[in-house]
């Protein structure tokens, strides 16, 4: 068997394979033999028609099965012969030939992992904020805890001051139409409202909007105009003036609970406010360190994807990008994003897409590279036990739930995703790791 491989850029090889004279005629032979066995012509009894009945009644059957056979026999070969290739996935046959000399010739891209150097992937430097729970953010938590159980007393005999809360009625316009007929469906939830509670503070809803309620009373009318800032999410209408017409149909100010014993058991029937305040630390404390855990895994994905660069395969960068774009299109609907804005931004969204998907991709030769080099492998006893986990949280019975897995070839995808899980780990567990301090809000 004669066969040729050719590289070519970002990650395609197109392989030229003869197959002899000989080789055809035996497989074709092969072919012949399992046609008669099981073929059923007319006036014979079955495995016993001729040899030329069967190839004259089955041709193009027996031909298709013997160009599968060499097709497949070869790609093989092919691979055992360019071990080194390592061939992601085999495009269609082309230039499918018989020769007249009865050798059969075909050629085949190959689509093949990108080749690269992996970089020192030990001791990555990575710079983490450091894990504290001050007695302020327990405060802070307290101080939340006390508005949710907080009770409301109507005002009476004043007008609205602030730290006040109003409640409004309210519909909003841009030039005299409503603004979601100008900013469109993701405009709608800021059109107008009823029973609307804002707290009077400089902070709520937009600038300047809450001071204009100070001094009004109950069944008090307004008009409240607004610019609406550069950046608002909503890019139709930045910077447009809005005007809100504003009923106040009521005001009312907070009472909050005394931070005693007696508030700690309105939150869990026998916790003392000492016992409220460990369970605040606990929790924040889980929180942060999950937190550090997800900076200390960007961290490293981030490093290497600075330290290499490689060709992506073409084909694999198209399919990841739909799917990304797809996910994001989705993503947009269900922020209220309208169908017509999705096209309005759809050359950004795919833009985006690409980058994510290139992103991903990269990443993803990184980690199967250095899982390869350090051995790492996913037993079959721990791909059983993740499909239990998922069974069990998709309250699904887990023989049928495996054969799910298995229709929809989503197996090999968990057996990966493990063993990406297992490098990710690696690499967190050889970095070397600096806590900083925090950054502060402001900055």
């Amino acid at each position: 068997m004669n066969i040729r491989l050719e590289k070519k850029e970002k990650c395609l090889a197109t392989l030229s394979i003869e197959v002899p004279a000989e080789k055809v005629a035996e497989e074709r032979n092969k072919v012949i033999k399992a046609f008669v066995t099981q073929a059923r012509i007319p006036g014979f009894r079955p495995g016993k028609a001729p040899k030329a009945v069967i190839e004259k009644a089955h041709g193009a059957d027996i031909t298709q099965e013997v160009e599968s056979r060499l097709i497949q026999n070869s790609f093989q070969e092919a691979l055992k012969e360019n071990e080194d290739l390592k061939v992601l996935n085999v495009k269609n046959p082309e230039n499918v030939t018989h020769q007249a000399d009865g050798s059969f010739t075909f050629e085949a891209d190959v689509i093949t992992a990108p080749e690269f150097t992996l970089p020192d992937y030990k001791g990555l430097e990575i710079d983490v904020p450091k894990a504290e729970v001050t007695d302020e953010v327990i405060d802070e938590n307290l101080e939340q805890l006390r508005q949710r159980f907080a009770d409301y007393e109507d005002i009476e005999g004043r007008a609205a001051e602030q730290g006040d809360l109003a409640v409004i009625d309210y519909t909003a316009t841009i030039d005299g139409k409503p603004l979601d007929e100008v900013g469109g469906e993701q405009a709608k939830p800021l059109a107008s409202n009823e029973g609307y509670w804002i707290r009077i503070e400089e902070e709520a809803f937009f600038p300047g909007f809450t001071d204009a309620l100070v001094g009004t009373k109950a069944n008090d009318e307004k008009e409240i105009t607004i610019t609406l800032p550069d950046d608002f999410p909503i890019e139709t209408i930045r910077s447009m003036e809005a005007v809100f017409a504003v009923t106040v149909t009521g005001l009312k100010t907070e009472k909050l609970p005394e931070l005693d014993d007696d508030f700690a058991n309105q939150i869990e029937a026998g916790k003392s406010l000492d016992d409220i305040k460990t369970l605040i630390r606990d929790d924040l404390d889980m929180r942060q360190k999950r937190q550090i855990e997800e900076i200390k895994i960007n961290g490293v994905l981030a490093k290497l994807n600075e330290l290499v660069d490689f060709d992506i395969p073409e084909d694999f960068l198209q399919s990841e990008t739909q799917s990304q774009a797809d996910a994001m299109v989705r993503e947009g609907i269900e922020a209220g994003m309208s169908e017509d804005e999705v096209q309005e931004r759809q050359a950004g969204l795919f833009d985006e897409a690409q980058g994510r998907a290139r992103s991903s991709l990269k990443t993803n030769f990184i980690l199967t590279e250095i899982a390869e080099k350090e051995e790492m492998k996913v037993e079959n006893s721990d791909v059983l036990q993740r499909v239990t986990l998922m069974a069990k949280q998709a309250k699904k019975p887990v023989k049928s739930f495996m054969k799910e897995l298995q229709k929809n070839g989503q197996l090999g995808n968990i057996r990966q995703n493990m063993l990406f899980s297992k490098a990710i780990d690696f690499l967190v567990e050889h970095a070397t790791v600096t806590e900083v301090e925090p950054e502060t809000e402001e900055k």
